[in-house]
């Protein structure tokens, strides 16, 4: 007999797969709070800046739908170490980065491979458990993220003050690195599917159930990012604290998105429309009372918590567009990434006009309730269309 396929152990997959999340979380949230450092290194001012993490978001939006099409008959283990490859390669180009322009330009390369690698890797956990486990196999692997709010954040923006904001971007490239290892040597030896092709991928896209469950998070997720990324500079100009503690709140808020990334699982794998809804709604409010917070550091401190929470939705939006997609699931998983980066780049820029309009750093969380609400308003309409029941969908066709 030939040799005899790899057997894969579903918690060495998961915590291989939570290491890329990792470093695609550090460096994801960690270019938001050194926006100041870079900002004032490139001689710009913070909403200039602000359109780096833009370019980011920008470079996922494109990478994830060419890569997922045109990928789907690699093996997924062969695609998870290239994408991680092409991150590192990314990463340290901005470590380097000469200029502002120089900075935008890597800074969306950095982005191409992000969202096709959590798209891949969420199929790859939801085929290790039972589908009514899946949403939360999905958290575990997206925990890498939340974790790298509490942990690889505040760690990169120390290292930021300390050494330069340039060493940030340094460490996210050793862990993508490192999880090019241990995505070799764990993950599924799956031999691809060979009747993948661009265009079964791209049926996705003429389904109305996956462009509103994408625009829910597009726009619904925005509001996170319009209030977080300039969370940093709102902490120096308004509540008046000094820079080294910048890194403790972004614990903080690393620690509510921990938590809401898997209690928010743990509800969906039940109920998962009310689910959606209810972190929506939750959202919208937390946002709605950042202004009236952002004066102390106290109440910063609980607001930003309470808003981390609601960065747990992504995880039913995956799941959701598991069950909407039909046979285009890479296309669907990787366009995921690509909405939730596009909210990445509206929130981030619809704040900085509002900055820029001298409404002041506070109105972010006007526009990011106003952008939770948007959010709301799209998934209540894709629900009214679905025929289907609130329960774990795939378990009734």
């Amino acid at each position: 007999m030939g040799a005899q396929p790899h057997k894969a152990h579903p918690a060495l997959v998961l915590f291989a797969l939570s290491v890329g999340a990792f470093a695609i979380g550090t460096t994801e949230f960690a270019s938001m709070s050194l926006l100041p450092f870079f900002a004032r290194d490139l001689h710009i001012d913070a909403p200039t800046a602000g359109h780096a993490i833009s370019a980011y978001a920008l470079g996922v939006v494109a990478g994830a739908p060419v890569i997922a099409a045109f990928a789907a008959r690699l093996p997924r283990r062969t695609l998870l170490v290239g994408l991680m490859a092409m991150f590192a390669i990314g990463n340290a180009l901005s470590a380097l980065s000469p200029s502002y322009h120089w900075m935008l330009l890597f800074r969306f390369l950095s982005g191409v491979p992000h969202g096709a690698y959590f798209g891949v890797a969420a199929l790859v956990a939801a085929s290790l458990v039972p589908i009514e486990k899946r949403t939360l196999a999905i958290a575990k692997v997206m925990s890498g993220l939340t974790i790298a709010t509490v942990l690889g954040v505040p760690v990169a923006n120390w290292m930021g003050q300390i050494l330069g904001w340039r060493s940030g971007f340094f460490v996210v490239a050793a862990l993508a690195v490192l999880t090019m290892t241990l995505v070799a040597l764990y993950a599924p030896r799956d031999a691809g599917d060979p009747k993948a092709s661009p265009m079964r991928e791209l049926g996705a896209l003429g389904k109305s159930q996956v462009w509103l469950t994408l625009l829910t998070g597009a726009i619904g997720f925005g509001g996170l990012f319009a209030v977080y990324t300039y969370v940093a500079s709102t902490m120096i100009e308004v509540t008046h604290v000094a820079e080294t503690y910048v890194p403790l709140v972004l614990i903080v808020f690393g620690l509510g998105m921990t938590l809401g990334n898997l209690a928010i699982a743990w509800l969906a794998d039940r109920a998962l429309n009310r689910t959606v809804i209810g972190v929506l709604l939750w959202s919208a409010a937390a946002l709605a009372l950042f202004p009236f917070m952002a004066g102390n550091i106290w109440s910063l401190s609980l607001i930003v918590f309470l808003i981390g929470i609601g960065g747990g939705m992504g995880t039913p939006l995956q799941a959701r567009l598991m069950d909407v997609a039909g046979d285009a699931q890479t296309l669907a998983a990787a366009l995921h990434h690509s909405a939730f980066n596009i909210a990445n780049a509206l929130g981030p820029w619809l704040g900085g006009l509002s900055i820029a309009a001298g409404y002041g750093l506070v109105s972010t969380g006007w526009i990011g309730c106003a952008l939770a609400l948007g959010g709301l308003v799209i998934f209540l309409i894709a629900i009214t269309l679905d025929r289907r029941p609130d329960m774990v969908p795939a378990a009734a066709e």
